[in-house]
């Protein structure tokens, strides 16, 4: 059975947890599939320590420098330092050497910053950190940065969101490599969803962020959130408000960038998401909670939002 080499590249301030989650999910195959599937390393300017943003400091096992390929796997971690890692010039090209020597490339959170320095972003569709995809935009404008899903594939060139999203593209490499058995006992050990679709948003609109400042489009939100079964056509929402639908609209474009419409669809969207990951609800009984009617009705919304349909999803979700 080939081993494949896998190197997660670290630098100071990197997060901690963007270097754990690769690594542990590859040991975790290791240690259940009985055979050494992973060699995984951490490599580091000069094989020195690192000191991760969280405070701790990693033992680097080999020098970037002096690595050398073939490689299967190249991860390139995330972190508050990866503005000063983008910007060295020997980390970056270090990258750009192992990138060509590697089988498949990948990055988690900010680590999209040094990939996208050394041009290894270029004309593809990536993602990253949600709170990073703006500036990631406007310094790269040949990359198409999508900052909604979980992780994105492009050729052999693969980019995760923030933090713990690494587990879910981990969990998607060991199942390409092993199988969706393996993957799934990886996950189930470290207590995670089995695996959680590429496409899934990294945020919900009921975490995402502070409520809207208009307080009428608060009201609403609040409203919404917590009668999902109930009417929420436009015109039902502007007449409970006493304003007209078009101002309504107006003030949803411009606090949160949807119009009411397609606010709705999205929190009913998410909350069946929830529900059907969270409960044995029957898919028509789901549907009703969240106010989509049918269950017809909440499959063409879910795959709408997330590229699946609603019995997939609950399976990603569920152990065998």
């Amino acid at each position: 059975m080939t081993v494949r080499r896998v190197v997660v590249v670290g630098y100071h301030a990197a997060e901690l947890l963007d270097i754990a989650c690769v690594t542990s999910s590859l040991i975790g195959a290791n240690v259940h599939a009985g055979a050494p599937l992973y060699d995984v390393c951490l490599a580091t300017p000069s094989g020195l320590p690192i000191d991760c943003a969280s405070g701790l400091t990693l033992q680097g096992d080999q020098a970037l420098e002096r690595l050398t390929g073939p490689l299967d796997t190249l991860v390139i971690s995330g972190g508050i330092g990866h503005e000063l890692a983008a910007a060295n010039r020997v980390i970056v090209g270090h990258v750009r050497r192992l990138a060509r020597e590697s089988r498949r490339v990948a990055s988690v959170c900010t680590g999209a910053a040094v990939l996208a320095a050394a041009g290894l972003l270029d004309g593809r569709r990536a993602t990253t950190h949600w709170g990073y995809a703006t500036t990631l935009a406007a310094r790269h404008p040949k990359i198409t940065v999508d900052a909604d899903p979980i992780f994105i594939r492009d050729g052999n060139v693969a980019t995760a969101a923030g933090v713990t999203s690494a587990l879910d593209l981990t969990l998607a490499f060991i199942e390409e490599d092993h199988g969706a058995d393996l993957a799934r006992e990886v996950a189930r050990n470290l207590v995670t969803y089995l695996q959680r679709p590429g496409n899934q948003a990294q945020m919900s609109m009921f975490t995402q962020g502070p409520p809207p400042g208009n307080s009428l489009v608060k009201r609403l939100v609040d409203h919404i959130a917590g009668h999902l079964d109930a009417d929420l056509t436009t015109a039902a929402l502007a007449a409970g408000s006493g304003v007209s639908e078009r101002h309504l609209t107006r003030l949803f474009l411009r606090h949160l960038g949807l119009t009411p419409g397609r606010f709705v669809r999205r929190a009913r969207t998410e909350a069946a998401a929830h529900l059907l990951a969270s409960t044995s609800l029957p898919m028509a009984a789901v549907a009703t909670r969240c106010g989509f009617g049918t269950a017809e009705t909440l499959r063409q919304a879910f795959v709408d939002r997330y590229g699946i349909p609603p019995s997939r999803y609950r399976l990603t979700q569920t152990a065998p």
